[in-house]
């Protein structure tokens, strides 16, 4: 029996298209892009047919509809996208020992340990051919001793197809590959690479250890070692995190309906940064106060997937002037988001335009850098002085003020 550790990622291709056309046949064999619909918006997920006139992913939708004006374009139901996502998470979660799911749609799975009752690919390829049968989604999938090149197969396996790379071939397969590639090699990265004569993963690979960490860091040190096929990076059971909360009790009961307001935009701000910095969405907002009285009331409602400000701040808003109907003291005000799924989009991609994803990007880029409360809208800051509690914004003044359009 082999010592061998058998890493297996799977991979729904172009999940949203594939779903679509499951529930829309006219869609197959025809272009298809699904994102912000306005010219504004932003390309979620593109069909094979469409990447052949240089379509992908998160470019901007006017441009798509330019470079390929016959697709069809849609706006996409992240309700569907779940529905499904979870059919094929507990597919996977009934027939394998251990997996972790990375996103919507995306899983790894650790078969260690199977070759001693069968084959490890032959039990990957069955489980493949069901999920495409009783589910009807087209999925890839990689095969080998860790997580990197598992990974990296799965994308050289796409469309619809498998690959093993078998114990000792690693760095061979790595070897003619772009370094765009590895996984967690971004744009940046990927240039500066190229401006230092780097293309090839080979290149990388005879490159000394020492070199890349002087040119990159601990990040190049890391890059060195997946293009190597070093990656002993466990999979990590999967616990899908179902919400996220604060509360503010304040040192005395008020009726300040402003400063109300302006806390709880600050709440949920804050708690939108913490679930896309997790690259969390929620389907399911909740607002909770406690009277004077100790009497607690909480109201929720359902919302499409979203981690947005402008989205999840005004539906809270909404909520609070419904709920609070007494008009009495106030001792305690919460904010809940719930029904959370991973995703490998830190917004919702269907709703927001370039600006919006940019600004975004920038905001939680200081806050990542100077701390949570880095940038904050301007209404939320004078409810600081009023509560006290579990407050994810107490601390210094703020780095800069923020008012944007809701």
């Amino acid at each position: 029996m082999s010592s061998e550790r058998s890493i297996l990622h799977m991979d729904l291709d172009t999940f949203f298209v594939s779903v679509e056309r499951l529930l829309d046949s006219r869609l197959n064999n025809r272009p298809v892009l699904i994102g912000g619909t306005s010219d504004r918006g932003v390309v979620a997920s593109c069909s094979y047919e469409a990447r052949k006139f240089g379509v992908h992913s998160a470019m901007p939708m006017h441009m798509a509809r330019k470079l390929c004006p016959e697709a069809v374009v849609i706006k996409g139901n992240s309700y569907n996208y779940l529905k499904y996502s979870d059919l094929v998470s507990e597919m996977v979660r009934e027939a394998v020992p251990l997996f972790e799911k990375t996103s919507i749609d995306e899983f790894y799975c650790d078969l260690t340990g199977l070759d001693r009752f069968f084959g490890c690919y032959q039990f990957a390829g069955e489980l493949r051919q069901k999920i495409g049968k009783e589910i009807g989604l087209p999925i890839s999938f990689g095969l080998s001793s860790s997580k990197t090149v598992s990974k990296v197969a799965t994308g050289e396996a796409k469309p619809n197809n498998q690959i093993r790379i078998e114990t000792g071939t690693e760095k061979p397969f790595l070897a003619p590959l772009s370094i765009r590639k590895i996984p967690m090699v971004g744009e940046k990265t990927h240039q500066l690479l190229v401006n230092l004569g780097i293309q090839k993963i080979h290149t990388l690979q005879e490159m000394p250890l020492d070199v890349m960490s002087k040119a990159l860091g601990e990040n190049g040190a890391s890059i060195w070692k997946k293009a190597n096929a070093i990656d002993p990076s466990p999979v990590v059971p999967f616990q899908e995190r179902k919400s996220i909360s604060t509360e503010r009790t304040f040192d005395q009961d008020t009726i300040d309906v402003h400063k109300l307001r302006g806390l709880l935009i600050a709440m949920t701000e804050n708690l939108a940064f913490q679930l896309r910095k997790g690259e969390k969405l929620t389907s399911c907002v909740t607002v909770k106060l406690r009277y004077s009285d100790f009497q607690t009331e909480t109201m929720q409602c359902r919302i499409p997937y979203t981690s947005a400000d402008h989205i999840l701040i005004p539906k809270i808003l909404e909520l609070f002037e419904k709920l609070y109907s007494r008009r009495v003291l106030i001792r305690l005000i919460g904010v809940r988001f719930s029904h959370l799924v991973s995703g490998g989009y830190q917004i919702n991609l269907f709703d927001d335009n370039e600006e919006q994803i940019s600004l975004y990007t920038a905001m939680d880029d200081m806050r990542k850098k100077f701390g949570d409360r880095a940038v904050m809208k301007a209404a939320g800051i004078d409810a600081r002085s009023i509560g006290r509690g579990e407050n994810p914004f107490d601390g210094g003044p703020p780095v800069l003020l923020a008012n944007r359009r809701q």
